[in-house]
């Protein structure tokens, strides 16, 4: 995705503040000889938004020569670049097969537009201005409109309350949110925070395009820290503002400072040094270092320099009032283009380079069919069982186990006849057990017309037997050489069990301990359960967290209520997900459910919601609908799905299955079709594996082959095939040395 916003960058403030990347020549430069076209048509709603970024991209060149700057500014150059990348993505992505306006062509529409006297250009933009108290904003402000436009005092807070000022620029509608002075970051915080509250509810209706952030740059020093100004300012307007703020150094005619040999710093070393400062402030409070904040040097004294027609200039000789009119209009170009094309996640910013995750993902979580693990989940397809396979493992003869020996002396068809005879064998063990499990379970169920005997059956049956486990052996002293004592663990009748977790090769390798794991298990009451699955793990620099708990109801007709907490770390922010679940049988073969889920990321909300039928015909087929709606960050995501499964003649003690199952997820009017198929089966006595496939009708899918096996020969023949992968990859390289 294309970061349409941050992509301004001011060239004089340092040398090192941008990189421009260059088009191909056959898009930028080269000639064009065919005819000019008239791109009038960026207000026509009937026009697609290609062509509305074709047209904003001719009205910035307009602008530009307006503003008396070149087509050639590093500015310049990056805004039409980003706007021609953004184009050729959008039009790979829809398939439009249309040759996009090319740079060269897009100039020489500005430039005959303007030769022939067009109309003014219908453009304006407004701004928002941020800083502490005496940084100059005022005195900037009245700089900016060549009048007095607020009201200026070196001495007290000129500004007391929050106004509009409005104004034209080189017939440009310039409009200035002027608010009164923060306090410094060891002042009154809670004065700022009401401040900035009163600012939000101020530009809530009509948000601004740009955002001026200021400082003095001749009161930055190694002592600066603004770090808890900054930091409120982005957890009260989100980190998104700082997508469209532009930093205005202010007072930038001051003489540099002495360096360590003695002698001034030059210009352009002193105005890198300080603006790096404030931006690595920025980047702690947003947790972010990969934004590179567009610099504008001012000037506003009365003595500044001037050069031939009266404008204001820097040491650097640069007129730092086209600067500014430049930058503001490339942010507002940008900024217009992000909304036509509809690049929302470029609006976002994320702790440490993570991102959002998208709402089609997250429906697909929530539709993602979850098998049953409800005592009941399993009663029709085990009674099917039972009738059919009663007591057979009982009445199977006796069979004499072989030993190695005797074992290698078969021939190849005795050894698949006698490990064809043991497996069969396990599969009745297996079902047999499966058996007395279910009647354990419904022995203990308390039964439907009579409460009190429930009861009694219910605690007699869940009274179990602790058996006391040996204990580890601990030293007779915290010796540090001898640190047993820290892996021990309690286990409290079966149902709690707390115990840390080990990895020699963590941070500490003499103990190896990374962090703690807890497990619960309780029966609340009657037919309520109630689990709790968590690890915490901490380093020196990192601390982690992952948590389930769910809590369950099981109706004795079938009837299931679910619910849950899930929490797990993502970067610095935490991953909070509240979800609740319920079904509901019908008939013998149909349940009905549905499903709510809400989560939290990082001060941004997901709400979510689907329905599901399931119709079993007989135990081995299972036919599954659902449909879901997913909403967060304004956006809304519509999506459904149909699974059909095909299990195997001994389910449910063997897990082979084919599945088949087809997607669809609609976000933004773009509709993506899935389909998938998944395979698990057996291959021999002791290896097993999964198949699965999926594809959508964009063209992406993949392959996956997964087996696991008790057998030596396979393990060798994956070494085998690496080793000589690697040799045929590392031939070519050799052959062209």
């Amino acid at each position: 995705m294309v970061n349409m916003e941050r992509t301004v960058s001011s060239g004089a403030s340092h040398s090192s503040s941008s990189q421009l990347t260059e088009l191909p020549a056959s898009q930028s430069d080269t000639a064009d000889t065919s005819p000019l076209v008239q791109y009038d048509d960026e207000d026509d709603k009937n026009a697609d938004p290609l062509s509305k970024v074709d047209a904003l991209q001719i009205k910035f060149l307009r602008l530009v020569h307006r503003i008396g700057q070149s087509p050639g500014n590093l500015v310049v150059a990056q805004v039409l670049y980003r706007l021609q990348l953004a184009s050729m993505i959008r039009a790979g992505e829809s398939d439009v097969k249309r040759p996009g306006l090319t740079i060269s062509k897009a100039k020489a529409i500005a430039v005959e537009q303007e030769a022939a006297g067009r109309s003014t250009v219908d453009f304006s933009f407004k701004i928002l201005v941020l800083g502490r108290t005496g940084v100059g904003k005022s005195a900037t402000i009245n700089s900016i409109f060549d009048e007095e436009k607020a009201a200026t005092n070196a001495f007290v807070p000129a500004t007391d309350n929050i106004q509009e000022v409005v104004g034209c620029i080189k017939g440009i509608k310039v409009t200035v949110i002027d608010t009164p002075g923060l306090s410094p970051a060891h002042g009154n915080q809670r004065r700022n925070r009401e401040l900035m509250l009163a600012v939000r509810r101020f530009i809530r209706k009509s948000p601004p395009d740009i955002v001026l952030y200021f400082e003095r740059l001749d009161a930055i020093n190694r002592g600066y820290s603004d770090y808890p100004l900054l930091k409120l300012i982005t957890d009260v307007f989100g980190s998104s503002i700082w997508f469209n703020t532009i930093l205005v150094m202010t007072h930038s005619s001051s003489p540099p400072p002495e360096g360590p040999d003695g002698y001034p710093l030059s210009f352009e070393t002193f105005v890198h040094q300080r603006t790096y400062l404030v931006q690595h402030y920025i980047h702690q409070a947003i947790s972010n270092s990969q934004l590179e904040i567009p610099v504008l040097l001012v000037e506003n004294h009365l003595m500044c320099l001037r050069n031939t027609k009266g404008e204001k200039v820097l040491p650097n000789g640069q007129v730092w009032m086209s600067q500014f009119l430049v930058l503001c209009i490339a942010t507002k170009v940008l900024g217009d283009a992000n909304s036509l094309l509809k690049f929302q996640d470029s609006f976002q910013l994320t702790p440490t380079s993570t991102r959002l995750p998208s709402l089609p993902h997250l429906l697909s979580s929530l539709l993602r069919i979850r098998s049953s693990s409800s005592s009941g989940g399993f009663d029709d397809e085990v009674d099917e069982l039972s009738d059919n396979d009663e007591d057979e493992y009982d009445q199977l003869p006796p069979i004499r186990i072989l030993t190695k020996a005797q074992f290698q002396k078969l021939s190849r068809a005795q050894r698949n006849a006698y490990l064809d005879e043991l497996d069969y064998r396990e599969t009745l063990f297996l079902k047999k057990q499966w058996k007395e499990e279910l009647r354990s379970r419904r022995e203990r169920m308390p039964p439907t017309n009579d409460t009190s005997v429930g009861n009694d059956y219910y605690e007699n049956g869940a009274s179990q037997e602790v058996v006391q486990l040996s204990d580890m052996t601990v030293p007779p002293s915290f010796d540090s050489g001898c640190p047993s004592y820290r892996y021990r663990y309690f286990l409290s009748n079966d149902k709690w069990l707390a115990r840390p977790v080990l990895d020699p090769q963590g941070w500490d390798h003499d103990v190896g301990f990374d962090g703690i794991n807890l497990e619960a298990f309780l029966d609340v009451k009657k037919n309520l359960q109630a689990s709790l699955v968590g690890q915490v793990s901490k380093d020196k620099k990192e601390f982690a967290i992952q948590a389930e708990s769910v809590v369950k109801y099981v109706e004795p007709r079938g009837h299931t209520l679910q619910s849950g907490i899930d929490i797990q770390t993502a970067g610095k922010d935490l991953i909070y997900t509240v979800h609740g679940d319920a079904r509901f049988r019908n008939f013998q073969f149909n349940t009905t459910g549905g499903g709510l889920s809400m989560i939290k990321f990082g001060g941004v909300y997901f709400i979510g919601a689907k329905l599901e039928d399931s119709i079993s015909v007989g135990r081995r087929f299972l036919l599954t609908m659902n449909t879901g709606r997913m909403e967060g960050c304004g956006q809304v995501a519509y999506g459904g799905g149909l699974e059909a499964t095909i299990r195997g003649r001994d389910y449910p003690v063997r897990d082979d299955k084919v599945m088949l199952a087809t997607t669809v997820l609609s976000l933004d009017k773009e509709l993506v079709l899935g389909g998938s198929i998944q395979s698990d089966f057996r291959v021999g006595h002791g290896t097993k594996m999964s198949v699965s496939a999926n594809l959508n009708n964009r063209r992406l899918g993949q392959v996956s082959v997964r087996t696991s096996t008790s057998e030596h020969v396979e393990i060798a023949l994956i070494a085998v095939f690496s080793l000589v992968q690697a040799l045929f990859r590392r031939r070519p390289t050799d052959a062209a040395g």
